[in-house]
């Protein structure tokens, strides 16, 4: 399959709702690493992930890739992303924000499914209070820094 195939796939999947889909993108034991709500491995979570976390808590979805780039392995697209939230503090609140996706590719599945964005620009569109979206970021720094912890960037 083709890298934009598989993006336009993708995207279509997640807007859909349909958690199949999406799964059926990637290798049994592939995984979706989601920047709001943690790691996700198998056909079963991911789609469990799309349907109750993306849809239960949003609607609307709209995500679009651009400048696409693969090695046959690694690809690498640049995203606008946007959703209307369905959270009782937040419903109606239209929020985007902008990312980068990482996919590593195993015979023309997903294996490995990373995304980079600022999550706090994306929260602070929900009108959350400061105390919850300190709250939140400080959980998602400690997810950084234990993935890097005994690295050469928190020695010392």
């Amino acid at each position: 399959m083709q890298f934009e195939t598989l993006l336009q796939e993708f995207t279509d999947a997640v807007e859909s709702g349909v958690g199949s889909r999406l799964a059926d993108l990637f290798c049994a034991d592939g995984v979706y690493h989601d920047g709001f709500y943690g790691p996700f491995q198998g056909h079963a979570a991911i789609a469990e992930m799309l349907e109750q976390h993306f849809h239960g808590n949003a609607k609307d979805f709209t995500w679009r890739m651009a400048e696409p780039v693969c090695n046959g392995t690694t690809g690498y697209a640049r995203y606008v992303f946007s959703y209307t939230s369905t959270l009782p503090e937040a419903a109606g609140e239209r929020v985007v924000f902008e990312g980068i996706s990482r996919f590593a590719l195993e015979d023309g599945k997903i294996k490995d499914y990373w995304e980079i964005f600022d999550s706090g620009i994306g929260l602070s569109q929900l009108g959350f209070e400061a105390g919850r979206l300190h709250k939140v970021l400080d959980k998602f720094a400690g997810r950084m820094r234990d993935k890097h912890k005994g690295s050469e960037h928190l020695a010392g």
